[in-house]
């Protein structure tokens, strides 16, 4: 008689338990809709879309990719032509003008002009870095 009530309890416990599996669908246990991690999908390759901005090419006017191997270096050192304020345009307005497009290499040319400031200057600039410590100071008598 005991074993069969044992054996009565043990069922009736397994069919509370089995029943209590059945409500844990609702919050996703056992939920065969909910995503699988194990699954990859494929992705559509990305795609450039078009760029209506440009224009066909016309026979005979040089490919704008062709250019001259310093005008590309130029153009990778500063970007091209910079747009100016309306500050900076009335500056430089004020100023005389923009100067000449090829200013900087001229200005290191022997044919330029300078005015010689000796040798103390030279001097001054070909000292060693320092903290001063170690200086000292001679004058011309």
């Amino acid at each position: 008689m005991r074993r069969t009530i044992a054996t009565v309890v043990a069922l009736a416990g397994g069919a509370a338990v089995l029943g209590g599996c059945a409500h844990t669908k609702a919050t996703g246990f056992g939920n065969r809709n909910a995503p699988n991690e194990f699954v990859v999908t494929r992705n559509p390759p990305l795609v450039i879309p078009p760029d209506f901005a440009l224009r066909p090419p016309r026979p005979g006017e040089p490919r704008p990719q062709e250019a001259s191997p310093s005008q590309q270096a130029l153009a990778a050192m500063f970007g091209g032509q910079a747009q100016l304020s309306p500050g900076q345009q009335g500056l430089i307005d004020k100023a005389g003008g923009a100067p000449e497009a090829g200013i900087r290499s001229e200005a290191g040319s022997p044919g330029t002009t300078v005015v010689d400031k000796g040798s103390a200057a030279k001097d001054i600039l070909a000292a060693p870095a320092g903290n001063g410590d170690n200086s000292t100071v001679s004058t011309p008598q």
